[in-house]
């Protein structure tokens, strides 16, 4: 037997999970992808295949101008790890994350891509308290919401608040059950919105100031605010103003 001298034995290092990753995009989400871009399936098949796909994530250096077409980054959206954070529209940051190689460097040339299962990327994002991610942005970009990234954040399965232009009932019990209704506020309803992803509607009783109205609208948003299936199911939400 040799003498080893005291050292501790050789140990193998690992081999990485994506050690034969060729950089091309997972078949069951660029199907997916294709899929609901032609308007033959919902987001949540995308979502579904996102469970099980590696996604490529892009490292900058820091410093570096990223501005990329509609989803233009911002230099204090950069994440300590050196993850960016595109801009949404609405004003939200969300983490960019490809399917392939060629999307990376069509996006940015100096973007470093960095494999990642979806829910692992799921979890960068909800880490960094991003409200999204954002799928190819500059290209067919697809936006995944923030409920979708929690729930693929748990290994949970994603249950929309709104299918098919109907709030779920789930959803709709939450809001009713969370709003309290008085003299001043008559019925509440909750139903697919417009600018945002469900709208509560207030039925006020006829006849109220500004100030009763106000203190009605804060008090909705309050009592909304507590209700754990609307924070984890909801996207965004508004609130419309009705005469019982």
């Amino acid at each position: 037997m040799s003498d080893t001298g005291g050292a501790e034995p050789f140990k193998e290092i690992p081999e990485s999970v994506f050690a034969d990753d060729d950089g091309s995009a997972d078949a069951r989400l660029a199907q997916a992808l294709i899929r609901y871009s032609h308007a033959k399936t919902p987001l949540t098949e995308v979502v579904d295949a996102l469970a099980y796909a590696r996604v490529l994530i892009p490292v900058m250096a820091s410093g570096e101008q990223r501005v990329m077409g509609d989803y233009g980054v911002e230099k204090d959206e950069v994440a300590s790890t050196g993850v960016v954070a595109v801009q949404m529209p609405d004003g939200r940051a969300a983490l960019p994350v490809f399917t392939d190689v060629d999307a990376v460097k069509a996006w940015n040339e100096k973007a470093r891509p960095i494999p990642a299962e979806g829910p692992r990327a799921a979890l960068a994002a909800i880490a960094e308290s991003w409200a999204s991610l954002v799928i190819n942005p500059g290209m067919e970009t697809v936006v995944i919401p923030r409920p979708a990234v929690w729930a693929l954040g748990q290994g949970l399965t994603w249950r929309p608040a709104v299918v098919d232009g109907q709030v779920s009932a789930e959803v709709r019990d939450a809001v009713t059950s969370a709003v309290t209704t008085d003299a001043a506020l008559r019925g509440v309803e909750a139903v697919a919105g417009n600018g945002a992803e469900v709208a509560v509607v207030l039925r006020l009783t006829p006849g109220l100031t500004q100030p009763e109205v106000d203190d009605v609208v804060q008090r909705v948003q309050r009592e909304i605010a507590h209700a754990d299936v609307v924070a984890q199911r909801v996207d965004s939400l508004e609130l419309r103003l009705a005469t019982a």
